[in-house]
């Protein structure tokens, strides 16, 4: 019995597939699927509390650490990705109360990388 193979992804279904995730609010099934395993995620240098990290691993408990610091979701969005060459980007944003702050509305600008069929980095604007 033949199997067909898999081919890799190419930027635009990996953006459609992100999208989809997204739009579920499904961001750990994101990470799981669409990242490489030395993946790298880089904050602006004035955000507070949140660090650049690489690796797969690294990133679950960036995520982790952020969602440690929310104490209730109000709402939150992901645009329809924009896709150039082996970058796509973006919008996203939510509206949370957040431990300590009170109630925020974040909104940032989310730029992806792609090689090889995977994401291996994404870096925010805000």
């Amino acid at each position: 019995m033949e199997t067909a193979e898999v081919g890799t992804m190419t930027t635009q279904e990996i953006a459609n597939r992100f999208n989809e995730l997204a739009k579920q609010g499904d961001w750990a099934r994101i990470q799981e699927e669409l990242f490489a395993d030395d993946v790298e995620s880089l904050e602006p240098p004035h955000a507070k509390g949140l660090k650049s990290a690489k690796g797969r691993d690294a990133l679950k408990q960036k995520a982790k650490e952020f969602e440690s610091t929310v104490e209730e979701m109000h709402g939150g969005y992901s645009s329809e990705p924009l896709v150039a060459g082996n970058h796509f980007a973006v919008a996203m944003g939510m509206d949370a109360t957040m431990k300590g702050m009170g109630r925020v509305k974040m909104d940032e600008l989310a730029v992806y990388e792609v090689k090889d069929g995977k994401i291996v980095k994404e870096q925010f604007f805000f």
